[in-house]
């Protein structure tokens, strides 16, 4: 099979159920190995104490908002090169990605330089305690070293799935993950003795503590994004892009992007910013309720995986179908990816539900925390199969070019539901931690139901003709 065939994904004479599996299964490993490291990281520094664990947690808020603007630029991209890919038009397909590689270089450095800044001020205005500040100032500054480099890792795993090539981001995170890990275990800790069978080691570390965590994650990012952007360079495909070529920016593909992220991007503000709010809420609840809102978070990311990415296949599908002109396809591929999605969540939220409190335990040996934590992971388990769906239908949207949509729906759900609820809850009614939790699931339900309800009045195969397939088609 030829590379240009290998990244084409529609194919009649493949089964829709194939190729969605095809496409999911490197993206869900991924994801559960990202999950695993990220649980890893959450344990190291929950050994350190609650004020460690809400240091970390408390950051993830505005970060998540930063990561925001990059990956949206990100979701214009995938949305043209997937309509390429579908089309077959690599030319413009590599063009797209020499000019998303500017584009990330040009906000990549501010928005750096801006994080480094404001990395004292960030977890102040999110409230954090004093025993806290401190030690989440130090995290936020080696954080921002990063923040170029994950905003490239971040569009580029987004281009190659846009390609339908979901297997080569897979083995870069699993490389860079379990360099994470031991980057964690060496700096986090003081030097140590280990016991083996018969001998006793002594291991080096430089006892860190949350700056080593922090360390340790900027040092894998980078090295993640330099390696993706060398195989991108380097590897011989209908994606590969050479460094004398040209990088310039072109009006109309930027028009182009701009037009599909600038919804995208909206809809990543109002994400993170409820975010902001929901984190500052809980932390007014004090730093038990922090980390305990923080490891329920960490244990639900099992059953993230699957959904994250069935929406991204949703969005990758949609994509190379509307570019190939097969609006039947698609609905096909975004069927099978409820059915088939649903059924794996099932499965993922009956375990998670039935061994909360064993999965919180983990993370922390804090019984306060892990007590509440259960709770809380148990009322998230049950609206795992109604978020899956809400982001099979969103990403569906998205890769027809109906960005909008997501946004406006996403606006009226988190702040009408998840944000306005969770603070009159816990600042005007007095009620606690678990108020914030049945909010946000609340939500969750009320987004499944606006989303399935746009994609079914099928607005999107009008919108998706407004973005034509590439005329000039050159393999």
């Amino acid at each position: 099979m030829s590379r240009s065939k290998e990244f084409n994904l529609i194919d009649d004479r493949r089964r829709p159920i194939h190729t969605i599996l095809m496409l999911v299964w490197p993206i869900v490993l991924e994801q559960m190995l990202v999950t695993l490291v990220q649980s890893v990281d959450t344990a190291m520094v929950g050994s350190l104490g609650a004020a460690a664990t809400a240091s970390v947690s408390i950051s993830h808020s505005p970060m998540f908002l930063i990561n925001g603007v990059m990956m949206a630029f990100g979701t214009g991209f995938t949305v043209l090169i997937a309509r390429s890919v579908g089309a077959r038009d690599f030319v413009r397909a590599r063009s797209l990605i020499r000019q998303a590689m500017t584009t990330i270089l040009l906000l990549g450095v501010p928005v750096a330089l801006i994080c480094f800044a404001l990395s004292y001020h960030i977890p102040l205005w999110m409230g954090a305690e004093p025993d806290v500040l401190a030690l989440a100032t130090q995290y936020n500054r080696i954080m921002a070293l990063g923040v170029l480099f994950r905003g490239m890792t971040m569009v580029l795993t987004a281009i190659y799935r846009g390609f339908g090539d979901s297997r080569t981001p897979m083995y870069i995170n699993m490389g860079v993950n379990a360099v994470n890990v031991i980057g964690n275990y060496l700096l986090i800790y003081p030097t140590h003795a280990v016991r083996l069978p018969g001998r006793v080691y002594t291991v080096w570390g430089a006892g860190w503590g949350v700056a080593g965590a922090a360390a340790a994650s900027a040092g894998s990012i980078i090295l993640g994004a330099l390696l993706l952007l060398g195989i991108t360079i380097r590897r011989p495909s209908p994606m590969q892009i050479s460094l004398r070529e040209d990088f310039r920016l072109r009006p109309d593909d930027l028009r182009e992007v701009f037009r599909l992220s600038l919804p995208a991007m909206f809809e990543r503000f109002t994400m993170s910013g409820a975010s902001i709010v929901i984190a500052s809420t809980v932390a007014s609840l004090g730093t038990v309720a922090i980390a305990a809102n923080s490891l329920a978070s960490t244990g639900e990311s099992f059953c993230y995986m699957p959904a994250f990415a069935f929406g991204t296949a949703a969005t990758t599908l949609m994509g190379q179908a509307l570019g190939a002109r097969r609006p039947d396809l698609a609905e096909k591929y975004i069927r099978e990816c409820v059915r088939l999605g649903s059924a794996l969540m099932g499965v993922l939220c009956s375990i998670l539900f039935l061994f909360a409190p064993r999965i919180i335990d983990l993370f922390t040996n804090d019984g306060e925390v892990i007590a509440i934590a259960g709770v809380l992971l148990r009322i998230l388990a049950t609206i795992e199969i109604p978020y899956l769906i809400a982001l099979v239908h969103a990403g569906a949207l998205r890769g027809a070019g109906d960005t909008r949509s997501v946004f406006v729906i996403t606006l009226i759900s988190m702040w009408g539901v998840r944000v306005l609820g969770a603070v009159a809850c816990v600042r005007l009614l007095g009620l606690g931690v678990y108020s914030v939790c049945v909010c946000m699931c609340t939500d969750n339900v009320t987004r499944m139901l606006m989303f399935a309800w746009k994609y079914h009045r099928g607005e999107w195969k009008a919108i998706a003709g407004d973005v034509p397939p590439a005329t000039e088609k050159k393999k």
